[in-house]
């Protein structure tokens, strides 16, 4: 009798092969995906920039599955029915990063672009204090005097630095200091009422105060071993005043490595990584960074990095060395989170000392692509929709970049990120597409 059942159950599947195979086959690959031009963009840029590819202004796989790209896509789903839940975005680059412009027309659009999901604003830096070009959507200020340390131009210290996520320190050592935080021009600011704020690694030896906000403080607790406290607060603020008094005349200077302003909102925060001047190299020089990577781990990790990795002759320039290095920074994304979606982003057109083509930017995205194809993730082509080698000068001459033909104007910065905004809806139609699929397959 078991005998005849498991020849009956084994006849049933074979039956069955066929069709679950035809299911699968029927499937839009996402590696044969027919992407349209615009997805939210104007069409009229068609006839304002036609020399723009807008043909390749997408996601591109090199596979037909990709599971964590699957997995972001019904997270966000998920978090667009329900209200509900919280996704983190970090997106990181050099100069273009720092000055957050175009990342910022990311986070504006995430923010406002799904009721009820404003979501919040992630990670920040004091680089005004650091007396150097802080992102136009925030501001930070303080009465006191700062050390600014950077990994990209190290200078020496009296002490060791273990640079973190952002690549930047501030220190003080005065017996009374306050730094001051508001949001700026900017569409959407995200209300605080938890500050996470990274400073020195053991026992703090600094007490904190919120001057008027101070009795919205709730709950306080320290994290010594990364470096970090959180601050909860019962209401909802836009701007923070944070007082820091040393508990002892043996209290060390006070180290600022950053601030996550968070909330209780669902949605997604975008966290852009930026430091002028910065490679891979750079990132990969900080010993801090995969720990506090980790403490905020990512769901959505864009990765523009190259373009100063790439500033060089073209003997110079070694791609199995940016391989190597671009593989790295991808694992310790994928080590804080393994579902963690990853974007590669080739780099835009650029000369070389404003003089010579820059043909290593190509080379990068032969690395990139054959990452994305080892990784199974996605490639967003800057360079291809740019209209690859040389390009950069018909940006230039059409406004779109400045005349050191590396840097964008603050117009085609903004026109980047609505390509990048298109991009990242059309992978979401993609994705859609992909799931209706499914789901006919199996009813």
């Amino acid at each position: 009798m078991e005998r005849k059942l498991v020849r009956y159950i084994f006849n049933i599947a074979l039956f069955c092969l066929p069709f679950l195979a035809n299911s699968q086959d029927s499937l839009t690959g996402l590696d044969t995906y027919d992407f349209p031009d615009f997805r939210n963009m104007d069409s009229s840029y068609q006839s304002t920039y036609p020399f723009v590819h807008y043909e390749v202004n997408n996601y591109k796989f090199y596979s037909e599955r990709s599971a964590n790209f699957e997995t972001l896509y019904r997270k966000i789903n998920e978090m667009i029915k329900a209200k509900n839940g919280k996704l983190n975005f970090y997106h990181i680059g050099g100069s273009h990063l720092q000055a957050d412009i175009y990342s910022h027309d990311a986070r504006e659009f995430l923010e406002s672009n799904w009721e009820g999901l404003q979501g919040e604003r992630g990670w920040v830096f004091p680089f005004d204090l650091a007396k150097t070009n802080n992102p136009w959507n925030y501001e930070f200020s303080s009465p006191n005097t700062w050390r600014a340390y950077r990994s990209v131009v190290h200078k020496p210290s009296k002490y060791k630095i273990d640079y973190g996520l952002l690549g930047a320190l501030i220190t003080c050592g005065d017996t009374a200091i306050t730094i001051k935080f508001k949001h700026d021009k900017t569409n959407v600011a995200s209300p605080i009422n938890h500050v996470r704020i990274y400073h020195n690694i053991g026992e703090f030896p600094y007490w904190m105060h919120f001057g008027a906000d101070e009795l919205l403080v709730w709950k306080t607790t320290h994290n010594p071993e990364i470096g970090y406290t959180d601050v909860y607060l019962t209401d909802p603020v836009d701007t923070l005043n944070i007082q820091f008094q040393p508990i002892s005349k043996q209290a060390p200077e006070l180290e600022i490595y950053g601030f996550i302003m968070m909330n209780d909102q669902p949605g997604i925060s975008y966290t852009s990584i930026g430091i002028n001047g910065a490679g891979l190299y750079t990132y990969l020089g900080n010993k801090r960074f995969e720990e506090q990577l980790k403490s905020y781990p990512p769901d959505f990790f864009a990765y523009s990095v190259g373009t100063n990795d790439g500033n060089t002759t073209y003997a110079r320039f070694k791609p199995e060395v940016y391989k190597r290095n671009l593989e790295k920074m991808m694992q310790m994304a994928l080590r804080a989170n393994p579902d963690c979606a990853l974007l590669l982003t080739v780099p835009n057109d650029s000369y070389y000392k404003r003089r010579y083509l820059n043909k290593n930017i190509a080379r990068e995205r032969t690395v990139i692509i054959e990452l994305a194809e080892e990784y199974n993730m996605a490639v967003w082509d800057l360079y291809g929709v740019m209209g690859e080698l040389g390009s950069s000068k018909t940006w230039k001459n059409n406004k779109l970049m400045r005349s050191d033909l590396v840097h964008f104007t603050r117009d085609g910065y903004h026109f980047k990120g609505d390509l990048y905004i298109d991009a990242f809806l059309k992978y979401l139609d993609q994705m859609e597409l992909r799931e209706s699929e499914t789901s006919e397959n199996v009813n």
